[in-house]
């Protein structure tokens, strides 16, 4: 049986152990799905990696500014973890775990079921992608929960779990991977510049 968690765990603390950059104020899981990204006969499969920002990156800008929390302004230092590739041992684990969940017909997404009346996304991706955003950040948590993150560090520092637009589930996800109150700048922030209603 695959443990999907035990070996993202294992993954993210062998990165993340070799990140030493002292101004590190922010790490980010960027969990996205892309018709572009195919994988045994799939398509819009799910990809996740990891990186960080520095105060140096985003020097001078403010506590809540977009500068600071939009991945858009980061340095795209992306480590990848699952990705799309025949070569890569995390997309393999991942597939063998869909298998073993009953999870079928991955990178599929009902346009039909994924708006409310008034055109607002309430969907959760592809079909894979919110089932691997769940396993991310049951990890996340447990980094945050188990003092890996502030020990590494010597400080709290959020995971702020993500895709390339603010959705609801990631914002979600975020909230739950950091349980101490690590991403309460992040939050306030998103909701600063509208993402959280």
């Amino acid at each position: 049986m695959i443990n999907l968690q035990a070996y993202l765990e294992e993954k993210l603390r062998s990165i993340i152990s070799t990140w030493n950059e002292e101004d590190i104020y922010a790490i980010s899981f960027l969990v996205y799905a892309n018709e572009a990204y195919e994988y045994n006969g799939y398509s819009n499969v799910t990809e996740f990696s990891v990186s960080y920002n520095t105060e140096k990156d985003c020097r001078g800008a403010g506590e809540l500014s977009e500068k600071r929390w939009n991945y858009a302004f980061w340095r795209h230092n992306d480590i990848p973890v699952i990705e799309a590739d025949d070569q890569n041992e995390g997309i393999k684990i991942l597939f063998e775990w869909y298998k073993e969940n009953g999870i079928d017909h991955i990178g599929y997404e009902d346009p039909d079921t994924c708006y409310d009346d008034k055109g607002k996304y309430i969907g959760k991706g592809p079909i894979g992608y919110y089932e691997l955003l769940s396993e991310i950040t049951a990890v996340a948590k447990k980094l945050q929960d188990s003092g890996f993150i502030k020990n590494h560090f010597g400080k709290p520092i959020p995971i702020i779990i993500h895709e390339l637009e603010d959705v609801w589930y990631n914002i979600e996800a975020t909230q739950k991977a950091n349980p101490h109150g690590e991403a309460d700048t992040y939050l306030a922030a998103m909701k600063e510049l509208g993402a959280i209603e």
